[in-house]
């Protein structure tokens, strides 16, 4: 270890956690088991109910379906600057029910970024819809109504491949400085590329789901830039 470097690393397993500690704060870094922690209570919820789903080889939770605004599943004590966020979802193919994805750089429930997925435009023929697939926005300020108004086809794109809408597909989201970049079930390509509307730098994650809509999560990883 550097010892010009007042930085210290040290690994423990908590909860089914990897947790990174270094001398500025706790960091959320390595595979989370999202089982554990929602046994264990690890889970802050706003807005949604968080129930365990066990299914063969891929065990994960659920956000329920809501007529409700925004909910969110908040991992308790998360902090996360730069780096690459990885997680399995599942939503549903019902034309305006299915928006879920992960929030970061969260303050709360008023002030995040988020990167979300509508898997009922999936495959959908209308080329308008098609390409309304992945969005990024920044709350406050920058919710997808503006965003789509103000920047047209520039913060929402289509997937290509496109996922099965009613499957599990893999998400690499790569948070970098002023970008981000989001790759969909292992493609070289990403099928979002879009600047930071914000100038937070880091902040906590959660899961996310919008407006009426629940979700499923698995497999979440998140590796941070040292």
């Amino acid at each position: 270890m550097n010892s010009t470097n007042n930085t210290y690393y040290f690994l423990f397993l908590i909860t089914g956690w990897l947790i990174s500690v270094t001398a500025s704060g706790q960091k959320t870094a390595g595979a989370i088991d999202l089982v554990s922690v929602a046994k264990q209570n690890g889970f802050t919820t706003f807005n949604r109910s968080l129930t365990v789903i066990q299914e063969g080889s891929r065990p994960g939770v659920r956000l329920e379906q809501k007529e409700a605004d925004a909910g969110f599943a908040w991992l308790s004590g998360s902090s996360f600057s730069e780096g690459t966020i990885e997680f399995d979802a599942r939503g549903k193919d019902e034309f305006q029910r299915s928006f879920l994805g992960i929030a970061f750089h969260a303050k709360d429930e008023k002030l995040y970024d988020a990167v979300y997925f509508r898997p009922f435009n999936f495959r959908a023929e209308d080329p308008v819809r098609h390409r309304h697939a992945v969005q990024y926005i920044s709350i406050p300020g920058f919710d997808w109504p503006t965003l789509r108004k103000d920047f047209p086809d520039q913060y929402e794109q289509f997937i290509e491949p496109a996922p099965d809408p009613t499957g599990w597909f893999h998400v690499r989201l790569v948070v970098e400085k002023e970008t981000i970049r989001v790759f969909v079930n292992d493609h070289s390509t990403p099928s979002l590329a879009v600047k930071k509307l914000n100038d937070r730098i880091d902040g906590k994650i959660g899961l996310w789901v919008g407006a009426g809509s629940g979700g499923d999560f698995a497999n979440l990883k998140i590796t941070p830039v040292r």
